[in-house]
């Protein structure tokens, strides 16, 4: 419904929102030391006199760069310590309160100091500190005895999203590769939809179009909460409201950007495909689409042979070479053929008997979400759906913003992903100024840069392992035994899907290594534990997919105790096993490298910190011109038919769904989803007082009042989600803002802190694209731990 139809609650309007979060936020800043972290705020030393209490601080830069948005940040150092973060001054948008917690996270006495060797049992928390000689001596021992015993392929290594610049990412894939090549962990567990769909439809996974939020007119908030989720840059979309756009939310939460849109609907987990198509529906019904586009931009009009189900190619190896019908012979052609009239549909010609197309496919997929089915499926109102489609397809500049939408989170989230650019392409919202789809996207991506580290070529080619079904396919030897297992900045035990399982993984390995700055659920079952710098502790640079910004990474703070970077601990192994001339440059040399195909020096990244590496004139696949063979969108897909799949986008209900009565769903009636908080990116940042202080040093289970009161809890009550898998705790929340029937968990919640919720969430394998189905979860609550 729209916003003037519905209730807006009042205890989550936007002013009381934004009053709350800046009371909050500086209660936080000053019980960490934090206060005055804007821009030149002087602290008042007396009358007439204001004196820069940071006036004899050296300054050092470094990127925030977990698996967020990568802000430059300005640190102040007073004798090795930092004492002050702000956001620097080259930056696509302000930073956010967790750059500026990095100044208790540097100086925490949480911090990992040396290395520990585990003395106990696993998960028992039992360790005892060792030196870097035989921590070293130690791991060089395990790696011999994984080489020896079955070979490089019998270890098994991750990097994680705790840190994304360029060195700490490309550092344990290069070594690993000198090792032999060793299995890495595969799939994406953030936004898989967008690797299966967009990716394959579009021909690349990535353009950035965070810079065209202010010109659109309608946005879509897919799924996803950018209060929280994209905070450094949600001005953009209250500009474009302000200008007169209309923000509407997707999500079966009403979230702080639910309230702060003019449209929000909730369907029920898993549906997102079949709204998508409903929408759809409105559009090619009402005649809305645009054809142009389609025609000229797309795959739309190619040939099907319903003989063989398949693309019709003059030349079957090369997709470029597609037919269509011409309506001025009535004749099939070459898609390319001049001086044609190319027919979207062949219904109602003399070829309809032999062939259909792709559009004529997509249309059938549309036509099965009227309103009888749609409101039966989504449990949205279908007048909702429909003046939804109209507003998205009748604006100048639309946009749907899907990244780290939670229907990608689902056993179909590779469809309604798919089904959301059907969407943008019908309505020629791909490739202009204010339109675009997913506004992930940086340097990397809208550039060239290259990887800090040379490979090795002669490396063992190895098949990895699925990280959402990490513990089953260790348990099983699949692919094959694994001896040795490393971990670096990667917490599987707490943020992949049905932990329990990853446990009793991380049980059997022989050796397992975890390299991080914390003591994480990971270590607690890990056979040694290495203590690795943070930023503004090493050198290093940021230049990949979450930022346009390059960004210097300097290091001036001490990192506490006997803290090593990533690079100094592989180089002192490589030297071990030989190749030490792999790693043993200065860190500049590294990051020179990285940066040279954008044609920046280091020298100039040094002087300058951060540097924009937009091109002028920069849009998102501009003109419509995509990634792909025929530079035109793949409406079919012919990776998902290889995998078992149809080849263009419907709606498959989730296996664990509340409405399949007859099964899972008579045992965990309640669908359970994750949302993502302010006070952490997944498990990075929730070990510290001054973001828990924001919401609480307990996750928050939020439950609808009907299904509270039909179970005894109220708010403020212990409350454990389970299912088979395992369980969850927390602080019971009871509120209308969640669609009855489903139950609201906090993702990023780790053992070292509190119950995480990845103890229930859904690991299904194999599914297209390899989706992470955390939000495809049937739970029950009860009152109590």
């Amino acid at each position: 419904m729209g916003r003037s139809q519905r209730q807006v609650l009042p205890s989550l309007t936007r002013r009381r929102f934004v009053a709350v979060s800046a009371a909050t936020t500086a209660t936080a800043l000053m019980s960490a030391g934090l206060a005055g972290c804007s821009p030149s705020e002087p602290v008042d030393e007396g009358a007439g006199t204001s004196l820069d209490a940071f006036a004899d601080c050296d300054l050092v830069y470094g990127c925030c760069s977990p698996e967020c948005q990568h802000h430059l940040l300005k640190g102040y150092v007073r004798d090795g310590r930092l004492v002050k973060v702000e956001s620097a001054e080259v930056n696509e948008s302000p930073a956010c309160l967790r750059g500026m917690a990095r100044v208790e996270l540097c100086s925490s006495e949480m911090r990992l100091t040396k290395p520990l060797k585990l003395v106990g049992a696993k998960g028992s928390g039992e360790f005892e500190e060792i030196s870097w000689d035989e921590a070293f001596d130690l791991l060089e021992e395990k790696i011999r005895y994984a080489l020896d015993n079955g070979g490089s392929k019998t270890i098994v290594y991750d990097r994680g999203s705790g840190n994304f610049s360029s060195l700490a990412r490309d550092l344990p894939g290069a070594f690993m590769s000198w090792l032999g090549g060793a299995q890495n962990c595969t799939g994406n567990t953030c936004c898989a939809g967008i690797d299966a769909a967009v990716a394959t439809i579009l021909g690349k996974r990535t353009q950035t179009t965070r810079n065209e939020i202010p010109n659109s007119d309608y946005i879509i908030a897919w799924g996803n909460n950018p209060v929280v989720g994209m905070t450094g840059y949600f001005g953009r979309f209250q500009e474009m409201v302000k200008a007169g756009g209309t923000l509407c939310t997707i999500d079966p939460f009403y979230s702080e950007t639910a309230d702060q849109s003019q449209e929000w609907i909730q369907p029920w987990p898993g549906t997102d495909s079949a709204v998508a198509l409903a929408m759809l529906k409105v559009i090619i019904d009402e005649n809305l689409h645009d054809e142009e586009y389609l025609l000229a931009h797309t795959t739309a009009p190619c040939l099907i042979d319903n003989a063989t189900d398949a693309p019709y190619f003059s030349d079957p190896e090369d997709d470029t070479t597609y037919m269509v019908y011409d309506l001025g012979s009535g004749e099939v052609v070459a898609h390319d053929k001049k001086g044609i009239g190319v027919a979207l549909s062949v219904a109602g010609t003399d070829s309809a008997d032999r062939y259909t197309t792709i559009y004529d496919l997509i249309k059938a997929e549309a036509d099965k979400w009227g309103k009888e089915a749609i409101e039966a499926e989504s449990g949205c109102s279908y007048d909702d759906i429909a003046r939804i489609a109209r507003g998205y397809a009748a604006a100048e500049h639309a946009m749907i913003i899907q990244n780290m939408g939670g229907f990608q989170r689902t056993e179909n989230g590779a469809y309604a992903t798919a089904a959301q650019v059907y969407l943008a392409l019908f309505t020629g919202n791909i490739g202009h100024t204010g339109d675009g789809i997913y506004d992930v996207g940086g340097a990397s991506t809208i550039a060239t840069v290259s990887p800090a580290f040379e490979t090795n070529a002669d490396a063992e080619t190895t098949s990895g392992i699925p990280r959402v079904h990490f513990g089953e396919f260790i348990l099983e030897d699949r692919p094959n035994i694994v001896n040795l297992a490393w971990f670096f900045c990667a917490n599987f035990a707490a943020q992949m899907p049905n932990t329990n399982k990853v446990k009793e993984g991380l049980e059997k390995i022989p050796f397992v290594v975890t390299s991080d700055q914390f003591m994480t659920a990971t270590g607690l079952y890990s056979d040694l534990v290495l203590p690795v710098t943070a930023v503004f502790e090493t050198e290093n640079v940021t230049a990949n997919s979450r930022s346009t910004t390059v960004s210097i990474g300097e290091a001036l703070v001490t990192p506490p105790g006997e803290a090593k970077s990533d690079l100094q601990v592989c180089a002192e192994l490589a030297e071990r096993f030989g190749f030490g001339e792999q790693f043993n440059k200065a860190p500049r040399d590294y990051i020179a490298h990285v940066i040279e195909p954008l044609g920046i020096t280091y020298e100039e990244l040094s002087e300058k910190k951060g540097i924009d590496a937009t091109p002028d004139g920069y849009i998102a696949y501009k003109d419509a011109r995509f990634f792909t063979t025929t530079t035109k969108a793949h409406l079919w897909v012919q990776k998902w038919v290889d995998e078992g799949y149809p080849g263009i986008a419907c709606h498959q209900r989730p296996v664990e769904h509340p409405l399949n009565i007859d099964g899972l769903a008579a045992k965990y009636p309640l669908a359970s989803v994750q949302r993502k908080t302010r006070h952490q990116v997944h498990t990075t940042f929730n070990n510290l007082e001054t973001m828990l202080a924001l919401d609480g040093h307990k996750p928050r289970i939020t439950v609808h009042p009907v299904d509270a009161e039909a179970r005894g809890i109220a708010s403020g009550d212990e409350v454990t989600a389970y299912n088979d898998r395992g369980e969850h705790t927390g602080t019971a929340y009871v509120t209308d803002r969640v669609k009855q029937g489903v139950v609201v968990l906090e993702n990023g919640w780790s053992d070292t802190t509190a119950s995480s919720s990845s103890n229930v969430t859904n690991n299904a394998w194999p599914t297209l694209g390899v989706m992470h189905c955390c939000n495809s979860t049937l739970i029950e609550v009860r009152k109590g731990a």
